[in-house]
C-alpha cells in the first residue's frame, strides 16, 4: 500500500467510530426501525460533503503556505482528537439526539451537520496534505452509512458505554494519526 493510502485509511477510520457513536446513542434512545435507512442516507451525505468542502479549504491554503501545510494538517487532526476526547456530553444527550430525528427537516438537517463537522477538519487536513479527496469523501460516505446501520442496530440492544467507548477510541486514533504525520514530516 502507498504512503497515500495508508493517510486516507487512518483519516478515514475515526470519522466511523464518532458516526458509530452517534448512532449508538440513538438505538439505545429507541430510534425507530422503519427510519434507519432515511437517517443512513442523512449522514452518509453529510460524511461524504463535509470533507470536500474542508479540502476546497485546505487545498488552496496547502499551496499558499506551503512546507508549514502538513504542521498545520498534523496539528489540526490531534488538535481534533483531543476535543474528541475532552468533549463530554451530559446524561440526556441521547434524548436531545433523538429529539432532533423528530422535529422535522432543519432538526435533522441540524443533526446531519453536527456530526460531520469533524469529516470537514479532516477534509482541510487532506486538503493540506494533498490526498485524493474524492476517493476519500466516497469511502467516508460508505463508511457512515454502513456505521449508521450497524450503530442504530447495535444501540437498540446495548448501552451508553460503548458509545463514550467508540467516541474516546476516536479521539485517540486522530491525536496519534497527528503524531504520527508530524513525526513524518520532521524525519523527512
Amino acid at each position: 500500500m502507498s504512503g497515500s493510502t495508508l493517510k486516507v485509511i487512518a483519516l478515514i477510520a475515526p470519522l466511523g467510530l464518532d458516526t458509530l457513536g452517534v448512532a449508538l446513542v440513538l438505538g439505545v434512545a429507541g430510534f425507530p426501525p422503519q427510519r434507519r435507512l432515511q437517517l443512513s442516507l442523512l449522514f452518509a451525505g453529510f460524511e461524504t460533503a463535509m470533507p470536500l468542502i474542508g479540502a476546497a479549504l485546505g487545498v488552496p491554503l496547502g499551496e499558499a503556505i506551503g512546507g508549514v501545510a502538513n504542521y498545520v494538517a498534523a496539528a489540526v487532526i490531534g488538535a481534533l482528537g483531543a476535543y474528541m476526547l475532552l468533549a463530554r456530553g451530559d446524561d440526556r444527550e441521547s434524548e436531545r439526539l433523538l429529539s432532533m430525528t423528530q422535529h422535522g427537516l432543519w432538526s435533522a438537517l441540524a443533526l446531519g451537520a453536527s456530526i460531520s463537522l469533524d469529516g470537514l477538519a479532516i477534509g482541510f487536513g487532506a486538503g493540506l496534505l494533498e490526498l485524493p479527496i474524492v476517493p476519500m469523501a466516497i469511502a467516508i460516505g460508505l463508511q457512515a452509512f454502513v456505521v449508521t446501520q450497524v450503530g442504530l442496530r447495535v444501540g437498540s440492544r446495548l448501552g451508553e458505554r460503548m458509545r463514550e467507548a467508540a467516541e474516546k477510541l476516536a479521539g485517540f486514533a486522530l491525536i496519534a494519526l497527528g503524531a504520527v504525520l508530524l513525526i513524518a514530516q520532521l524525519t523527512a
